[in-house]
């Protein structure tokens, strides 16, 4: 299957970070009641009424969808991880070194957050791909 290099208009819209955390705990399962995105969420964990309000804001987005069961909502994702990962990281990428991946990698290795010995494992497990 070949990949679109088509944006997503969901996603270009991006994330605040509270929403970035939500949509972690609701990534961790296919779906979630809002008392299981609560429990996944970091500590000191925030107000389920906080947590719910975030939910609203990520399903008016198109991040999430909620199905009604009995009185409480069943959350799922619409945007997998990975989807949203790749556009972010491409946003970075755009944004912050001419679109150029190879700036960024540079970047990494000269802030010492990517050694060489990494680099090099690296790319040993691209070449077996």
């Amino acid at each position: 299957m070949k990949k679109s290099n088509k944006k997503n208009p969901v996603i270009e819209r991006g994330l605040t970070k509270a929403e970035e955390q939500v949509m972690q705990a609701v990534w961790q399962r296919d779906h979630s009641y809002l008392k299981d995105v609560v429990e996944a969420m970091p500590a000191p964990q925030p107000h389920s009424n906080t947590v719910a309000t975030i939910l609203k804001i990520l399903i008016d987005k198109g991040f999430v969808q909620a199905e009604a069961v009995g009185r409480n909502n069943l959350y799922s994702a619409l945007v997998s991880k990975e989807e949203y990962s790749r556009a972010t990281m491409g946003n970075l990428v755009s944004n912050y070194f001419n679109g150029s991946f190879s700036n960024a990698v540079s970047f990494l290795v000269d802030q010492k957050q990517l050694s060489v010995a990494d680099l090099e494992m690296l790319l040993q497990e691209l070449k077996k791909k």
